[in-house]
């Protein structure tokens, strides 16, 4: 029978730590846990980087490769020679239109059947994957249907071709274009055409090489069909980025007005504010990763 003024046995208390035991440190947390091999740190780096440039690309500026001479001498894409790679501005075209003397990047609408260079189709699964990176960083040709011209003419406006010195005409006023390219100044290929009043909505684009693009006066057989609809642009051609020696902003020359047409100082100050920021989280990382290894 139990004893019923039986207690329960007292559970022993820990030994207090002595003054002398000092208790674990952090450092000795930071050992326990298992480091990051170096090779992994260094694939998370790299895949981060893919993911803000392939993000960045999509939503605010991407880099093209000028693959063609349409636009020489402004954009250099001549055959054998190293292309130029031009920042595409994708955000402001959200908020305004596309003007006169803007060089943009646009898909080629449906009535766009002639391509400026032939489309490139590696065999092979690697070879079109590195194709397509290459294509979204504009190191290679890109596989889409995509052209860069200058806007000549907007919606409501009257172009044709030419006066008696050769000027395209928009509204009945002559332009002073000197942008444009002639291969033989002594022999201007003026390529005349009829009036075309451009469609709300749409664009009348050429190339600054008059003489080598096929442009709104020959895509869709010229005319209304040659028009480019202003959703059909990707975006503002800004700054030649690649390579250095033609490192520089894209001439946005308005021949409809007299001055020189730029981006907004704010605009312009955009491209060193988001390397300004984002140098930091990179410099920080490359510090972390020299610190493991």
């Amino acid at each position: 029978m139990a004893d019923p003024f039986a207690h329960d046995p007292v559970p022993d208390e820990p030994d207090p730590v002595r003054p002398d035991q000092p208790g674990p440190s952090a450092s000795d947390g930071r050992r326990a846990k298992r480091k990051r091999p170096f090779w992994q740190e260094l694939l998370i780096l790299i895949g981060a980087a893919l993911v803000l440039t392939i993000l960045i690309q999509q939503f605010l500026a991407k880099v093209f490769l000028i693959p063609s001479a349409s636009m020489e001498t402004t954009l250099h894409g001549c055959t054998g020679c190293f292309g130029d790679r031009v920042l595409v501005d994708r955000v402001t075209y959200d908020f305004t239109e596309p003007g006169a003397g803007d060089v943009i990047v646009f898909s080629g609408p449906p009535t766009w059947s002639t391509n400026e260079i032939a489309p490139q189709q590696p065999a092979g699964f690697f070879a079109k994957a590195v194709q397509g990176l290459g294509s979204l960083v504009g190191f290679a040709p890109p596989d889409e249907h995509d052209f860069v011209k200058r806007v000549i003419a907007v919606g409501g406006q009257t172009v044709q071709c030419c006066d008696p010195q050769g000027r395209v005409i928009v509204d009945g006023k002559p332009l002073d274009e000197p942008y444009v390219h002639q291969a033989n100044p002594a022999a201007p290929d003026r390529k005349p055409f009829a009036p075309v009043t451009v469609p709300d909505g749409s664009l009348w684009v050429m190339g600054d090489n008059r003489g080598n693009s096929c442009d709104s006066r020959c895509q869709g057989g010229g005319g209304v069909r040659g028009t480019v609809p202003v959703d059909d642009v990707i975006g503002k051609a800004r700054l030649i980025v690649l390579p250095p020696s033609r490192w520089g902003v894209v001439s946005a020359q308005n021949a409809q007005q007299t001055e020189a047409l730029g981006a907004p100082a704010w605009q312009q100050g955009l491209p060193l504010a988001a390397g300004t920021v984002l140098a930091f989280p990179a410099v920080a990382a490359g510090r972390r990763l020299r610190r493991r290894s």
